[in-house]
């Protein structure tokens, strides 16, 4: 495997120190953004628990077709401008969307005595 780095890159693997240096570079930026999008999502989601809240105090449904789409383009439009695959970024949001409702749902199943906040 590895030197016990935990990298998956080793002394035998025949790369130049320099290509070894940048890759190990890049994958701890790699690593980086990763632990950042977690904690993107971790506080979106916070958010969103609390639109669920309150649309079940207030009987709203826990879709909301016409702001999904206005996001999808909005996204879409973000990721063309960022030179990232629109196709790819829909997708993301639709899975985030989706989770979004499926935790809406379970709120408003739970609704009876629920206080906002």
């Amino acid at each position: 495997m590895n030197s016990g780095t935990g990298t998956g890159i080793d002394a035998q693997d025949g790369l130049d120190d320099d290509v070894r240096a940048e890759l190990l570079a890049l994958r701890e930026s790699i690593d980086n953004i990763d632990a950042a999008l977690v904690h993107m999502l971790a506080e979106r989601f916070k958010c969103t628990q609390r639109v669920g809240r309150l649309k079940a105090v207030h009987h709203l449904p826990a879709a909301d077709p016409a702001r999904e789409a206005r996001q999808i383009a909005r996204l879409r439009q973000l990721a063309e401008a960022a030179r990232l695959d629109p196709a790819f970024a829909e997708k993301l949001l639709n899975f985030i969307i989706a989770e979004v409702i499926r935790h809406h749902e379970t709120i408003a199943g739970n609704a009876p005595g629920l206080a906002p906040g």
